[in-house]
């Protein structure tokens, strides 16, 4: 079985521990990251919808770096999204301004 090394994001360790989870786990030439949310160091959401998402994709980022990888090692992502029909467009729309045009379907 190969090695597995956690990746933590700086300053946010101590988050990560008192949850009892790692944000990601190197194996094998990969890199499994756990699902990111709009919380703050603190471990606290940010109270509006924009704001969870720039802080979700930030420590997506954040996670990423990290490791010393870039979305554009990405080779799958899953967005999760509370009650779509009414904030897809809204999220969707911030997704250029970290990603790039990648990610929007054509």
């Amino acid at each position: 079985m190969p090695a597995r090394d956690v990746v933590f994001p700086a300053g946010r360790q101590a988050l990560y521990e008192r949850n009892r989870y790692s944000p990601a786990v190197r194996s094998g030439g990969l890199l499994f990251v756990s699902g990111q949310v709009g919380s703050r160091e603190d471990g606290w959401p940010e109270p509006e919808l924009e704001a969870q998402v720039h802080r979700a994709f930030e420590n997506l980022n954040a996670v990423l770096a990290a490791a010393g990888c870039t979305f554009d090692d990405v080779l799958d992502v899953t967005v999760f999204i509370v009650d779509p029909e009414r904030h897809f467009e809204r999220i969707w729309a911030l997704v250029p301004q970290y990603w790039g045009r990648r990610l929007i379907p054509r």
